[in-house]
């Protein structure tokens, strides 16, 4: 079964960082593009970065430069690095790769 795994959410002050994880089984995530999405309380889903699996990482311009994506091959896994994190960023993040989803990881920013 093709599932998606995010963790390492939590609750951080402003200007603190996060390395969240979307963690893939039953596919091999390095040959697929997979996109980090987040939905803030009480709103629509946003857009975060996309990471193509030939190579390109493109990113939202609310998090460019502060936010970056990688990947661990050997473990299956894309991470998403969070730095100078603004109370905004707070949201549900989550990865999807193709209509596949998983049940996302929760950010908390706040003092």
């Amino acid at each position: 079964e093709m599932q998606l795994r995010e963790s390492g959410g939590g609750l951080v002050q402003p200007g603190g960082s996060l390395r969240l994880a979307c963690a893939a089984s039953g596919f091999n995530l390095s040959t697929s593009t997979a996109t980090w999405v987040r939905q803030p309380p009480g709103r629509g889903r946003e857009w975060v970065a996309d990471s193509y699996s030939h190579g390109p990482i493109r990113y939202a311009d609310s998090v460019q430069g502060r936010f970056t994506v990688s990947r661990d091959n050997a473990k299956n896994t894309m991470y998403l690095k969070m730095n100078n994190l603004k109370p905004e960023d707070t949201a549900l993040y989550y990865c999807t790769v193709g209509t596949r989803r998983g049940q996302g990881t929760h950010v908390t920013i706040s003092s």
